[in-house]
């Protein structure tokens, strides 16, 4: 945790004041080894990065006084549509994807993708959330993705991707009979990943009808979770 992640109810009526408890409290403790004094980094959800400095710590809660005055990084200009990984991958790829500064997420549904997958509780709201957060504890970031479901392929191709991809360098990763992926695009993208296995014909069809350019990143046939930060690394190099 590189950064405390704040939310409004986390704030006290005293201003500049917040208490912390449960996962966050338990991190200070056991983790950075927090006591009355210490000064951390913090940052308030959607808003400013600052610092905050403990005032009290027990069992309970640490209370806090915080400053927020820097803005937090820059979002990479970047829409990332990727369909629904296995539920053991997902947190990861939400964590990374987070921590790397995709502000907007769209998981869809593939041929490839288990029907299961739909109903596990990794794809409920809370806990995309909770791995939200941790991605942007990890990159001193504030900003919350938005996180999308849509679980029809061909509606969302035909009906919504245009819109949603309009004006963006449009990019599908396929590592079979495609360009290699461009460099360093810095302007705004949007870049689809299929399950593992990759996206069926039929379905890179349509894609390249809604304006996608298939492009692959090689020989190798990378898993999911290490095919995204690959791709962000090649698009947005540090």
């Amino acid at each position: 945790m590189n950064l405390i992640l704040l939310f409004d109810d986390d704030f006290t009526t005293e201003p500049g004041m917040v208490r912390l408890t449960g996962r966050r409290l338990r991190h200070l403790k056991e983790v950075h080894r927090a006591a009355v004094g210490k000064t951390l980094t913090v940052g308030h959800a959607n808003g400013a990065i600052g610092t905050g400095e403990i005032l009290s710590m027990d069992n309970n809660a640490v209370e806090m006084t915080v400053s927020l005055i820097e803005p937090p990084p820059a979002p990479l200009p970047l829409t990332l549509i990727l369909a629904l990984p296995r539920p053991k991958v997902l947190n990861r790829v939400i964590i990374a994807a987070t921590s790397m500064g995709v502000k907007r997420l769209v998981l869809i549904n593939a041929v490839r993708v288990e029907k299961s997958f739909w109903q596990s509780p990794r794809v409920s709201e809370e806990n995309l959330l909770a791995q939200s957060v941790l991605g942007l504890e990890q990159a001193k970031d504030t900003q919350l993705p938005e996180i999308l479901l849509k679980k029809r392929f061909k509606p969302f191709v035909e009906d919504e991707l245009p819109a949603m991809a309009r004006g963006t360098e449009k990019l599908v990763a396929h590592p079979y009979d495609a360009t290699a992926c461009p460099m360093g695009v810095g302007g705004p993208t949007t870049l689809a990943v299929g399950p593992e296995g990759g996206f069926i014909p039929y379905e890179i069809d349509k894609l390249e009808e809604a304006g996608f350019d298939a492009v692959s990143m090689g020989e190798r046939i990378l898993r999911v979770e290490s095919a995204i930060p690959a791709l962000l690394s090649r698009l947005y190099p540090l």
